[in-house]
C-alpha cells in the first residue's frame, strides 16, 4: 500500500505566495519521480513540475521562474513553492509519485487526491 497526501492549499490573493507539500508513505523500496500536476475547473490535468531522485527538475514552460519544485528524499516529501500567484493559478493541485514497491518489486505510479488553491484578486 502506497499513499500520497498533499497539504498546503488554500485561498490567497493575487501576488501572494503559497507552498504545497506532499508526503509519500507505505511499502516503498524506491522513489524515482515525484511531482505536481494541476487541474483547473473545466480543463484537463496538466503538468506543473516533476523532480527526479537526483534532484533534476522539469517544469512546464508556463511555470518556470515562478514555481519551484524540490524534494527531501529522506522523508519522501516533495514541495511546490509558488510565487506571484494570479487567478489563472486557481486549480486543484495533485501530487504524483513513481517508483518500486518494497514487498514485491512491482513498479507503482500513484496520484494524491489533490489540494485546492484559490487565488482572488
Amino acid at each position: 500500500q502506497v499513499q500520497l497526501v498533499e497539504s498546503g492549499g488554500g485561498e490567497v490573493h493575487t501576488g501572494e505566495s503559497l507552498t504545497l507539500s506532499c508526503v509519500l508513505s507505505g511499502d516503498i523500496r524506491s522513489v524515482s519521480s515525484m511531482g505536481w500536476y494541476r487541474q483547473a475547473p473545466g480543463k484537463e490535468r496538466e503538468l506543473v513540475a516533476v523532480i527526479s531522485s537526483d534532484g533534476i527538475a522539469t517544469y512546464a514552460d508556463s511555470y518556470r521562474g515562478r514555481f519551484t519544485v524540490f524534494r527531501v528524499n529522506a522523508n519522501n516529501t516533495v514541495y511546490l513553492q509558488m510565487s506571484n500567484l494570479n487567478h489563472e493559478d486557481t486549480a486543484k493541485y495533485h501530487c504524483h509519485a513513481a517508483g518500486v514497491i518494497r514487498s514485491n518489486g512491482d513498479e507503482y505510479d500513484y496520484w494524491g487526491r489533490g489540494t485546492w488553491v484559490s487565488v482572488f484578486s
